[in-house]
């Protein structure tokens, strides 16, 4: 299990189209489902993604029970993981690199003395070895994993060498070499958690930057430990500052009507929290959706989110435009809005 890409067994991405849709999980095949009208839907929905659903299956279930016309996750988790998955849909599209970009928060158990094939319970067990492990030996060996450090991705991620993704290399029993990358764990609590009087297992809290593989801290954890070990349990628990008590099941989803649905979901600009709020007055909003720098008395700054102007009775929410980043008085435009989906965001703030 990781942070990112699709683990041994990861299925390709399920059709986007209106046409009858097949997905395939756990070797079942689920029922087709019904040609469905498309409609334009804007917004963040916040998924608690259920176990044995790939990510990418999980947003084409929740796409189709919204009728979205466009829609993208935000981060990968695999098949035996759980927990925060954002799917923005339409204009949140456009921002969703910056939870791709976010740190992240896991609760994760491992076995020791236990390695797979994967890192995780999905592979073959490969390694057994005896198991005699304190809390001190815990308290000795977490400073090597905590802060920067470098980490080797594993062969079953969706990294690309020569343009084809690793597992793909690994279910072929294809070994290749690959480069360390940096990464910070910024905060790592690992107790001892028994799973039986005959096998033992840590907990690990994490908190990491993007790009982290929590299987294979597992694994170089476990191989400090003089034992190894594999990923038995992975949940992430907060993403980007969206925390799980958030997420929405898919169960509930279902069960749900499509107003209820609709109103699940977070408005586009609940992406641009760590943002400065520039508003810009109704010329200087055109010209900005246009492309076209504004000059202001702002200070230099890399994350704005631009909004134009309150309208009618000043009741109405002011209209976000996009993003910029302002350097020596200049806002230069960066994501931004077209006129079409800020006019199908106010139609529906506006309904009662």
């Amino acid at each position: 299990m990781s942070t990112a890409g699709p683990p041994q067994g990861a299925k390709a991405p399920l059709g986007g189209s209106d046409a009858h849709e097949v997905s395939k999980r756990g070797g079942k095949n689920l029922a087709p489902r019904a040609r469905v009208a498309r409609r334009p839907v804007h917004g963040v929905l916040l998924l608690d993604k259920p176990l044995g659903w790939s990510s990418n299956d999980a947003l084409q279930k929740v796409k189709w029970l919204l009728r979205a016309e466009k829609a993208g996750h935000t981060g990968t988790l695999d098949p035996l993981a759980t927990g925060v998955l954002p799917l923005c849909f339409g204009a949140a599209t456009k921002f969703s690199q910056l939870q791709l970009d976010a740190d992240k928060t896991y609760e994760a158990v491992a076995r020791l003395g236990v390695k797979t094939s994967t890192g995780d319970a999905e592979g073959e067990v490969i390694e057994e070895r005896p198991v005699n492990v304190s809390e001190e030996d815990l308290r000795n060996v977490l400073p090597r994993f905590t802060g920067m450090i470098r980490q080797i991705p594993p062969m079953h991620s969706a990294l690309k060498k020569d343009g084809r993704a690793l597992y793909d290399y690994a279910r072929a029993g294809i070994e290749v070499e690959r480069e360390a990358r940096a990464i910070t764990i910024h905060e790592l609590r690992v107790t001892l958690a028994p799973v039986d009087s005959s096998q033992q297992a840590i907990r690990m809290i994490v908190r990491c930057s993007k790009g982290t593989y929590i299987r294979t801290l597992g694994e170089d954890i476990g191989e400090a430990l003089g034992c190894g070990a594999s990923l038995s349990a992975l949940r992430r628990v907060e993403s980007g500052g969206f925390q799980v008590s958030q997420c929405v099941t898919l169960e509930a989803l279902e069960a749900m009507t499509e107003e209820q649905r609709l109103k699940c979901l977070m408005p586009v600009e609940s992406l641009l929290r760590d943002h400065t709020v520039v508003t810009l007055d109704g010329e200087n909003a055109g010209r900005f959706l246009s492309g076209v720098r504004r000059r202001g008395d702002w200070p230099d700054n890399r994350q704005v989110a631009v909004y134009g102007p309150s309208t009618g009775s000043g009741q109405a929410p002011r209209a976000l435009l996009g993003t910029a980043h302002v350097k020596a008085g200049e806002l230069i435009p960066g994501r931004l809005l077209s006129p079409v989906e800020i006019e199908q965001i106010k139609k529906v703030n506006h309904e009662p």
